[in-house]
């Protein structure tokens, strides 16, 4: 499979820390048909869990949390990065946006285990543009 590279809009919730608070939030999400490309879930402090979803439709993501009081920020921008898993696929992604001297602040990565990988990577809002050209999205 080609490299596929997209970018997406991102969203945070802030969810207590307790067993199901994120299982609450995403079945909430399911049952209402809102699909997610990317998830993360990251603790901040003692008692929360953020919580950043990248729905594959914002606008119906964004309906659904107003009408149910998801209590969400965004939208934040990111590039979703899809590809066959091989040797220096990453560094090749970080290379194009070194020349383009876009400041790669966060990532996330993982392999499918059939041969396929999945890049999330986070540059600052006023970089998006420029990450773009450099990424060809």
């Amino acid at each position: 499979m080609p490299v596929r590279i997209s970018s997406v809009d991102y969203f945070h919730a802030t969810v207590q820390e307790q067993p199901g608070g994120a299982y609450n939030l995403l079945s909430r999400l399911a049952q209402a048909g809102v699909n997610l490309l990317a998830f993360n879930a990251v603790p901040v402090g003692p008692e929360h869990t953020q919580l950043v979803l990248f729905p594959d439709d914002p606008d119906r993501f964004v309906d659904v949390a107003e009408r149910t009081d998801l209590g969400i920020s965004g939208p934040a921008h990111a590039f979703l990065i899809q590809g066959d898993d091989e040797l220096g696929a990453l560094a090749r992604i970080h290379r194009q946006l070194l020349d383009a001297e876009v400041d790669v602040y966060a990532s996330t990565g993982v392999t499918d285990g059939r041969g396929g990988f999945g890049y999330v990577v986070y540059v600052r809002d006023e970089d998006h543009e420029k990450a773009a050209r450099a990424l060809e999205v």
